[in-house]
């Protein structure tokens, strides 16, 4: 995914729409960002189930219902200045966590969907592999109000991502993956 704007993140929200038949313990990667020496964002299922996302370092998990075979609505929020962290499911927040305050998503990386890079761009692992669908991924430079969030997945009006918007987004394809333009 080619960004609209500098990954330089003091906030964000990211979401997205996501459906996968993996279950048992394996560990699936949503969404890598990464630099030259850092994994700087990534969502990740973990292997008891559990979702949690990175930045740089530590992550942040969240206990919530597992992701199955109908699509669920996804989004990850983080705000430098208070630390809060917290995960939407269907419009659904979870609790706050307070997390890396005061941290910076730098920028100069590159975002790839579904995979892992261990190193930049490169050292795959097959098993961490994302097989499904991952779509409609949109992020803003901000915390959307959990209103908004509820909108989104309502399938109301909201403004489009300002750093990722999935309607205009350039994707560079690479691998076994099909882009399938659906109605939403």
């Amino acid at each position: 995914m080619v960004p609209l704007k500098p990954l330089n993140l003091g906030a964000f929200t990211l979401c997205m729409r996501v459906a996968t038949e993996l279950t048992g313990e394996c560990e699936i990667i949503l969404f890598a960002y990464r630099t030259q020496d850092y994994d700087e964002l990534n969502v990740w299922r973990e292997l008891d189930g559990r979702l949690s996302f990175y930045l740089a370092g530590e992550g942040v998990l969240f206990r919530v219902p597992e992701i199955g075979a109908l699509q669920t609505h996804l989004c990850v929020t983080w705000d430098s200045s208070s630390g809060a962290a917290a995960l939407f499911m269907d419009g659904r927040k979870s609790l706050t966590k307070i997390y890396k305050k005061g941290h910076t998503v730098q920028p100069g990386g590159k975002v790839i969907i579904g995979q892992d890079p261990d190193s930049y761009l490169g050292s795959f692992d097959a098993s961490q592999s994302f097989v499904g669908e991952i779509g409609d991924i949109n992020m803003w430079d901000s915390v959307l109000s959990d209103r908004m969030i509820k909108d989104m997945f309502c399938g109301k009006r909201v403004p489009r991502g300002n750093v990722f918007d999935w309607k205009t987004t350039e994707l560079n394809i690479n691998g076994e993956v099909v882009v399938v333009n659906t109605q939403q």
